[in-house]
């Protein structure tokens, strides 16, 4: 539709902008949204660019496996290669490929993010960027929170709903609140494409049957409605014993752009998924890690997320833009489990179960004045941005019979005795103010400025005792970044940052915390360089670091820990993602930590490295596409490495975990124009490692998996 016959729509456009607007005012609804791209590019980039003028690359989907603009970065519609930060981006090109099944593997060739520390333990995401965990607060969608607030209510992205996932690496306070110093993962929902598209799908394999659909497109001739539904539904387990991986996934979008300028897109989507807890073995067991050490009829992780949101952008001029975002989630949790096996098989085990329901609204405002004077060019950005979490969680802890591990028997409900342990109420309300300069200086001096100010109300109602924890904590946090440009696609930068992370309450993390409850702070120094070659889609990126983090909890008994601690991670992290031709694509990773405790109020770890920390990391995958003659469709072959050094399963650093490699492969067969057949392995030498040992308990990774998959797209 042209901005003419745009035009003629005058009336209903502000009748939509009068009501978007209430409804923002009304609620507080905020959002993250996307500014005019600015950049340039070949002829061949036009179909990337929408009817109303702006450009769907800063969200995607991206037509290869690399990405051009990010909104993470910044909050604004910036070349990645502008940005003074390290941000990585991968692709619906690249999920799609990989077959990626969890948030974990869509990041898992990233460099500086360590994924599936936990191995076989499926309940979350765990995610470690810079040597930093993030699994807690370092997980965005569309820009917003979607962080755990109390012990156990979370559940996983699904990624067949998103064309995008992004990092952002080090201290990101100052732009999204209360957040570790490693970084963290923005998942980008998939929105209502402009032109009519669509895929059904079915996977079969180990631990997967499987159905899909995605589809969408213009309702009215004028494209000024457009929606999308994506749905999925699985019968599939974990590759164990006992194990259970069932989904059940469905969400439909909607965009209006009533004229140019202007849009508001509703998210929705519903969440069922029925799981199984962690599974670890006793340190020093000798026996199939296939072997279920738990109770069959005492063995679920089962949640169920409902999801409304909508994400809305106004401009009053070219000048001016106005964008809101928000989103309430609503998620249970049924939760039982029987760990803690051990080499005598007359000790008792541990049980517990978890009634947990949360409810989360998050916001986002945004303000934003571009402008520019005597070869300056101002970006100016203001934003007002809200979360509030409220769970409750019911916990029964108690034991249940013994087992032995090398002739497992089980006992069933009858040897499962539980009490009360914790029934509480979390709630917790966030209030962040934030402003954000870009300058550019004759296209080649870019200055970043920011600062925020934030507010975090956390209170802990134990329910039973009548007991109350109540903490108010509030941060400044500052950034500053420079960026030079020695020609349009090479750049260097340095930056500056700072985090802030309090924690939910004094027994949030489990445990007791002996003094005073401080907010966790972090600051980084970074410097690096991006380079855009020009013959063909690629970016490639080199940067160093240095971050510490005070206040961290340490250990000063088995079960009470003390904030006196410090952590330092200095780093170096390459990577470079490429589209070499039509037919090669390559995705390479390295990472080096060298991390340190500094302090931990003991002095027996100072020097040491932290627990489950590597030095090294890297990855690499490769695809070749084989073009088909006559009869014979396009064959693509692809591979990948992905390799973890040595860890160590304490702070101490008695317990050494060695290092990993894991192979994954992949092959994608054109049968017709509109049907493929892939086939996906993932650890293909089905080789047996452990990831980590955790206090007396060893977790080992996920063994061989294949799944083909038949598509058939239009």
């Amino acid at each position: 539709m042209t901005v003419g016959r745009r035009a003629s729509m005058h009336t209903r456009a502000r009748l939509l902008i009068t009501s978007s607007a209430l409804l923002t005012v009304s609620f507080g609804l905020a959002g993250t949204g996307w500014a005019q791209d600015n950049s340039t590019g070949d002829a061949t980039e036009l179909q990337t660019i929408i009817i109303d003028g702006k450009s769907d690359r800063v969200v995607g989907p991206d037509p290869t496996i690399v990405a051009r603009d990010t909104a993470t970065g910044t909050k604004t519609d910036t070349p990645i290669v502008d940005v003074p930060a390290s941000v990585s981006v991968v692709t619906q090109k690249e999920l799609e490929a990989r077959h990626v099944e969890s948030l974990q593997q869509a990041v898992a060739y990233t460099s500086s993010v360590l994924t599936d520390e936990f191995g076989s333990d499926d309940r979350y995401d765990y995610i470690r960027i810079r040597g930093f965990d993030q699994t807690s607060l370092g997980t965005y969608r569309d820009g917003l929170a979607a962080r755990i607030p109390a012990w156990f209510t979370a559940t996983r992205l699904e990624p067949y709903g998103l064309q995008r996932v992004e990092v952002l690496k080090g201290s990101t306070s100052t732009l999204f609140g209360l957040n570790g110093p490693g970084g963290l993962v923005n998942a980008i929902t998939k929105r209502p494409p402009d032109q009519k598209q669509g895929e059904i799908y079915t996977s079969y394999g180990d631990g997967t049957k499987e159905v899909g659909v995605d589809f969408g497109g213009p309702i009215d001739p004028d494209g000024v409605w457009t929606y999308r539904l994506t749905g999925l539904a699985k019968d599939g387990d974990q590759g164990w014993d006992y194990s259970n991986d069932d989904r059940l996934y469905i969400a439909p979008a909607l965009t209006i752009k009533p004229e140019e300028g202007t849009s508001l897109t509703i998210l929705t989507d519903y969440y069922k998924r029925d799981g199984t807890g962690a599974r670890g073995f006793p340190t020093g067991a000798n026996i199939d890690i296939n072997t279920f050490l738990g109770e069959p009829d005492f063995n679920r992780f089962n949640t169920e997320q409902a999801d409304l949101g909508y994400q809305f952008e106004y401009e009053f001029n070219e000048n001016l833009t106005f964008r809101s975002n928000a989103r309430y989630t609503h998620l249970s949790l049924d939760y039982a489990e029987v760990y803690g096996a051990s080499l005598d098989p007359t000790a008792d085990r541990t049980s517990f179960s978890v009634d947990g329901m949360s409810n989360r609204f998050a916001a986002d405002n945004q303000l934003q004045y571009d402008t520019g004077w005597d070869g300056i060019d101002s970006k100016t950005l203001v934003g007002l941005d809200y979360a509030d979490d409220n769970t409750r969680e019911k916990i029964l802890f108690g034991t249940a019979g013994p087992i032995d591990i090398d002739n497992p028997t089980y006992c069933g409900l009858s040897c499962i005795n539980l009490g009360p342990y914790v029934n509480w109420r979390v709630k917790q309300q966030a209030v962040g103010v934030y402003a954000q300069e870009q300058l550019t200086f004759d296209d080649r001096w870019i200055v970043t400025l920011g600062g925020r100010w934030d507010r975090v109300h956390t209170i802990a109602d134990y329910l039973d005792s009548g007991t109350q924890d109540d903490d108010t904590a509030s941060a400044f946090t500052k950034r500053a970044g420079l960026t030079y440009k020695f020609t349009p696609n090479l750049a260097v930068y340095a930056n500056y940052s700072e985090s802030f992370q309090p924690l939910v309450a004094p027994s949030a993390n489990g445990y007791a915390v002996s003094g005073s409850l401080k907010p966790q702070e972090g600051k980084q120094y970074e410097a690096g360089i991006k380079y855009k070659p020009d013959g063909f889609e690629g970016l490639f990126t080199a940067a160093i670091f240095d971050l510490t983090q005070t206040n961290v909890p340490t250990y000063v008994t088995p079960v009470i820990q003390q904030q006196i601690g410090k952590v330092g991670v200095r780093g170096i992290e390459l990577e470079g993602k490429a589209a070499v031709t039509d037919d090669l694509n390559l995705t390479l990773a390295y990472s080096y930590w060298d991390a340190e405790i500094l302090e931990d109020g003991i002095g027996g770890n100072i020097g040491n490295r932290p627990q489950r920390v590597p030095r090294h990391l890297a990855s690499a995958w490769l695809a070749y596409t084989l073009r088909g003659e006559g009869r014979r469709g396009d064959l693509t072959i692809g591979g990948g490495l992905r390799y973890i050094g040595q860890t160590w399963g304490d702070d101490a650093n008695t317990v050494s975990v060695g290092g990993y490699a894991v192979v994954d492969a992949a092959i994608d067969y054109k049968v017709t124009k509109d049907v493929t057949l892939a086939v996906n392995a993932t650890n293909l030498f089905d080789r047996k490692y452990v990831t980590t040992s955790y206090y007396g308990t060893e977790y080992y990774g996920d063994r061989l998996k294949v799944v083909s998959t038949l598509r058939y797209s239009w």
